[in-house]
């Protein structure tokens, strides 16, 4: 198997306990542990989280290069400052507040090993009650073909971000991560798809995904109707999607941003999770 280094960007908005069972379910739980952890924190963390990064490299049982950012730049610039201090091509994500389970990179990395640049899976969302006892929510089950991947791709994410596995050459032959209002991961699938990219899925539900009480709601209102906008903007003026495919994406997934959040739940849980356009 390659040899593959583990990236997780941390930022001050994060809670130590999180970070600390995400990056042990993502290194010391695994089955395939990464070569190395490359952790991006991502401007000033604050004294807890601080503390608690320390403790992680201290107690790693692989090597941890902790890339420190004076000041908090975004997402898509702390991946970008990550990826540039991984030293294997083969990366691996993970969010610092989800969980990996033991078997995740012992499934996704031999697809890496044989031939495939972006690998995905399947994932849980969960959230804690007051006892701090995990309670499985929603399923999230990509498409996992090429075919199927490619299509998907033009209404909706065909990958759960917290979950990939990806070449960093092939990161870079679609042009990388570029900021764009939370969308950053879906405009960099696109583009690596349309650049040929061999993508698949695991069907597998290896990652479990944190969704605390603000998550629907942090999904709608007009800052992220804007983005909405400007990633559609962005697929119809490089090709990726057709103008019948903007006109139903606006229309969907932008009136997706403005509906209620009891509705927005709903809608995105029977609707968007369920549709494989074709």
């Amino acid at each position: 198997m390659p040899a593959f280094s583990l990236l997780l960007p941390v930022y001050h908005g994060d809670r130590a306990a999180y970070l600390r069972h995400s990056f042990h379910s993502s290194v010391t739980d695994q089955t395939l542990r990464p070569a190395e952890v490359v952790l991006v924190e991502d401007g000033p963390v604050g004294p807890e989280l601080t503390v608690e990064i320390a403790r992680l490299i201290e107690s790693s049982p692989v090597p941890v290069v902790h890339v420190q950012i004076r000041e908090n730049t975004g997402l898509a610039k702390a991946l970008t400052a990550g990826l540039a201090a991984c030293t294997h091509d083969v990366v691996a994500r993970m969010d610092a507040d989800d969980i990996s389970l033991p078997e995740r990179f012992a499934i996704q990395i031999p697809l890496i090993a044989a031939g495939a640049e972006l690998v995905g899976s399947g994932m849980w969302e969960f959230s804690e009650d007051a006892a701090g006892t995990e309670l499985l929510g929603a399923q999230r089950n990509p498409p996992t073909t090429p075919a199927a991947i490619a299509s998907y791709a033009r209404f909706h994410d065909p990958f759960n971000h917290p979950t990939v596995v990806y070449t960093k050459s092939a990161v870079a032959r679609a042009g990388g991560y570029a900021p764009l209002g939370l969308m950053e991961d879906y405009w960099l699938f696109a583009r690596m798809i349309a650049d040929g990219t061999l993508a698949q899925n695991s069907a597998e539900r290896l990652v479990k995904y944190r969704v605390s009480s603000g998550a629907y709601k942090r999904r709608g209102g007009l800052k992220l109707l804007a983005s909405e906008l400007q990633l559609q903007r962005a697929f119809r003026r490089s090709g990726f999607t057709s103008r019948s495919q903007f006109v139903r994406n606006v229309l969907i997934r932008g009136g997706y941003r403005l509906i209620p959040e009891a509705v927005r739940r709903h809608f995105y849980r029977t609707i968007i999770l369920r549709t494989r356009p074709r």
